[in-house]
């Protein structure tokens, strides 16, 4: 007797091959058999009408706090993602002892937008070393799989303490680093990551950790990486190799690519969807590739945005007029902003505002409401708030003001972080070197939601048809598990892990974004939920059936071992 059987269903099974009609029969956690399947089972699903696919695998999370207080893992749950990489650009819990854990929050509060007196409360620090931390991480109940980074910043920190974040290391602490590095990719950790971005300071308005470290630390760092198998070295680049002068960016691509052949190590990074950016680095995957070299270019369904509301962040909260209305209850505000005089009075030093040079990525940016959307759909075309202003007769700063009071302050506004390139996107999707993932879910907490899987499935697939459906899945299951090195899972075959999606996929489209204020000191997040999704397996469990959480905790922390 089986588990579990999926009856009725179309396969689509991530390798790109044309879906059919079959049963899948799961038993202990993996695929038991596909096909006519005429045994019995504990449980039946009745997937008439849906498609059954491998589980979606995200390759860029920020998910390390979120886990400690979050079993269920949302909103990447909710998303169909089965399984996600955390410990991104650096930034990891672990290596710290709990005396030192300040230093690991100061590194991860701004650059990634995560409370610092949330994870104050909500994480129970039983480790020093990054072996000790996914022994933690392998005890907690989990609604999805996690696989680990050790981060860069975390290493330069326990090794150096405040020094980290003023000078480069020296010969003995390099020692250090590495001997932990060593350990904690012993231990099961799947890689390194560091950040070079101008856009990740602390909390104190200092640069993140790795960002003090020179060059010769990275590459010695990713060479002892490369003393273990398949590991990945995930970096967030610094701006001059995209926007520096040509040698610059050239001897930059030339170092990564010489990297990944010296060491073994797959490189990864996230593209912009810029046409001059993908017109150079597009072709440096190419050149890897053929050079025997391992580079993967993560793209985005949609292109970074910039998200505001009256919930969360304007663009001019900054200013002194704004700032005092902005402290009220919500309701007050609401009340505030009908009063004549003091809609004038924003207004007026909205239109004023000098916007100070961005030096960060949550520095204020002054809005271009050209292409300032109102996200009243979860799916394009949305309005933009310079052509409702002008169907109404009134500035684009009173409009926003005027859509808050109308929609009880609930409106959303998203603008692009740069000026994006739709084809520059669907031609990094379509990278047969890139993987689309980079959701940052976790981090971001009130910027961004993180529904970049079933964006594409319902907006690149079945909108705008620029993918077929098998190609979309391939891309969110095989692919990430390829270049993230998971081999027993992102296909549906015999003997796989049992993660598995089923849904239709005429329906299946993420949901508008929703404020809620569930962590440990009742900071909001952003959660952002899919509707069509019937069903979500985790290693042969049922997790979400019909939008609901059915209790199951069935995931893993994936270790990778030597």
């Amino acid at each position: 007797m089986y588990d579990l059987i999926i009856r009725n269903g179309v396969v689509i099974d991530g390798s790109g091959a044309s879906g059919y009609r079959a049963d899948v029969a799961i038993q202990d956690g993996r695929i038991a058999a596909i096909g006519q399947i005429s045994g019995t089972a504990s449980r039946y699903l009745d997937a008439d009408g849906q498609v059954v696919t491998p589980g979606f695998i995200d390759g860029h999370t920020h998910l390390d706090a979120q886990m400690f207080w979050d079993p269920l893992g949302s909103s990447s749950c909710w998303q169909g993602i089965t399984t996600a990489v955390m410990g991104n650009c650096g930034f990891t819990l672990a290596p710290s002892s709990k005396s030192r854990r300040g230093l690991v929050v100061r590194n991860l509060e701004r650059a990634e937008d995560i409370s610092g007196a949330a994870m104050e409360a909500g994480i129970d620090w039983r480790w020093t070393t990054f072996r000790e931390y996914l022994d933690v991480v392998d005890s907690l109940p989990k609604g999805i799989n996690y696989a680990s980074n050790i981060g860069h910043s975390a290493l330069r920190t326990f090794v150096m303490g405040e020094a980290a974040f003023e000078r480069e290391s020296n010969e003995d602490e390099f020692t250090l680093m590495r001997r932990e590095l060593d350990d904690a990719l012993s231990a099961g950790a799947i890689g390194f990551t560091t950040s070079r971005g101008e856009g990740h300071n602390t909390s104190d308005d200092r640069p993140v950790a790795s960002r003090l470290a020179n060059w010769d630390e990275v590459r010695g760092l990713v060479m002892a990486a490369g003393q273990h198998k398949e590991r990945i070295f995930e970096f967030a680049p610094p701006s001059v190799s995209r926007f520096g002068d040509l040698e610059t960016r050239r001897r930059f691509h030339n170092e990564i690519l010489n990297l990944s052949a010296a060491s073994g190590v797959t490189i990864t990074w996230g593209l912009i969807p810029l046409p001059e950016v993908t017109a150079e680095e597009l072709p440096l995957l190419d050149r890897a590739a053929a050079s025997g070299a391992k580079l993967i270019g993560q793209s985005h369904s949609r292109g970074i945005y910039l998200l505001y509301s009256f919930l969360t962040d304007t663009p001019y909260d900054w200013l002194p007029e704004w700032k005092e209305i902005r402290s009220l209850p919500l309701a007050q505000q609401r009340e505030m902003l009908q009063k004549p005089d003091v809609r004038s009075r924003l207004v007026a030093a909205a239109k004023n505002a000098v916007f100070p040079k961005a030096i960060s990525s949550d520095s204020p940016r002054p809005p271009d409401f050209s292409k300032l959307v109102i996200w009243q759909s979860p799916l394009p075309p949305n309005p933009v708030v310079q052509d409702v202003a002008a169907e109404r007769g009134v500035h684009p700063i009173e409009l926003m003001i005027d859509l808050a009071v109308e929609t009880n302050m609930q409106q959303f506004f998203y603008q692009p972080g740069m000026d994006w390139s739709m084809d520059s996107i669907v031609e990094a999707m379509r990278h047969e070197h890139c993987v689309m993932t980079f959701s940052d879910a976790g981090a971001h907490v009130t910027q961004q939601e993180c529904s970049l899987q079933t964006y594409l499935l319902a907006h690149w697939v079945r909108q705008r048809q620029e993918f077929t459906l098998e190609e979309a899945v391939r891309m969110i299951t095989l692919a990430p598990a390829k270049a993230w090195g998971f081999h027993d899972r992102g296909l549906l075959r015999e003997g796989m892990a049992a993660d598995i999606n089923v849904f239709d996929p005429a329906l299946i489209t993420p949901t508008l974004p929703n404020l809620l204020h569930d962590l440990p000191t009742g900071a909001p997040r952003l959660e952002s939920r899919a509707t069509g999704i019937l069903a979500t397996i985790v290693g042969g469990e049922i997790t979400i059936q019909n939008g609901e959480h059915t209790g199951a905790l069935p995931g893993r922390l994936l270790r990778r071992l030597n």
